[in-house]
């Protein structure tokens, strides 16, 4: 079978997209807080998010601003 040959592309292949479902308890206060700010975010920006679409985003940003972590992600730790 003659095998295609393909171009090298800038794109490099794309890594796993495949959502990881996790299950947590919150309490009850911080419940409130993440339904205050679901509000908060529908009226800056007039779309309404479910909490459990806003809260992946929250962490993302967390984990992002850290300049700890991604200082100890990039030597490996």
């Amino acid at each position: 079978m003659e095998r295609l040959t393909i171009p090298e592309l800038k794109l490099p292949k794309l890594p796993d997209r495949t959502p990881v479902r996790i299950t947590i308890s919150i309490s009850p206060e911080l419940n409130r807080a993440l339904t205050d700010y679901a509000t908060l975010y529908h009226e800056a920006y007039g779309q309404p998010e479910p909490t459990h679409e806003i809260v992946p985003a929250m962490l993302a940003s967390f984990l992002e601003s850290d300049r700890a972590f991604a200082r100890r992600r990039r030597q490996g730790s």
